[in-house]
């Protein structure tokens, strides 16, 4: 059971059965009354997004996970493929699957793949990746860390703000959440 303190972002709940997580909330404590949070929901499997309000006492359930640690192989036109580290098994998951994260996976890069009552459910990138910049504007004498950004292009295909002093085959620190620029790796 969840108390209402612990609910956060990307928490998963099970309510009623079936499998949300959780996209916004907001902590309410209305003068004399009893504090409550005031959530936005998104169903697992359909994408319906829900908005709930959690009074303490209610009864919120953690589902229970498997997870598993898996290596990202190769992406193909069926889509991406992923092998699990002890048992060398191969898992096949397509775009869908993946959303935004596919942005940032790169081959051979370690991830969490989530599964609930045999069905996968999530996936996990580690919260930074190193990538190297493929296409960006060029960049010049002077320019410093301070002086704005420019779009990058990243081995990936993803485009990001970078600060104008990063060059074509720099290698970056990205944030996978948030997808934002960190540092350049030396």
């Amino acid at each position: 059971m969840v108390d209402i303190k612990s609910i956060r972002m990307g928490l998963k709940i099970d309510l009623d059965g079936e499998l949300f997580v959780v996209n916004e909330f907001q902590h309410v404590s209305p003068g004399n009354k009893r504090a409550f949070v005031r959530a936005k929901i998104k169903n697992m499997k359909t994408g319906q997004v829900l908005e709930k309000t959690f009074r303490h006492g209610d009864p919120i359930r953690e589902p229970d996970f498997e997870e598993k640690e898996m290596q990202y192989l190769y992406k193909d036109e069926t889509g991406y493929h992923f092998m699990d580290s002890a048992t060398y098994e191969q898992t096949f998951l397509n775009a869908d699957q993946l959303g935004d994260q596919k942005k940032f996976i790169k081959e051979n890069m370690e991830v969490k793949i989530l599964y609930h009552n045999g069905q996968l459910i999530d996936i996990r990138l580690p919260f930074f990746a190193e990538l190297e910049i493929t296409e960006t504007e060029p960049g010049f004498k002077g320019d410093t860390a301070s002086g704005g950004s420019k779009p990058a292009t990243l081995e990936t295909g993803a485009v990001i703000q970078v600060p104008i002093f990063i060059n074509v085959g720099d290698r970056v620190k990205v944030d996978t959440r948030s997808g934002e620029y960190m540092e350049r790796v030396k």
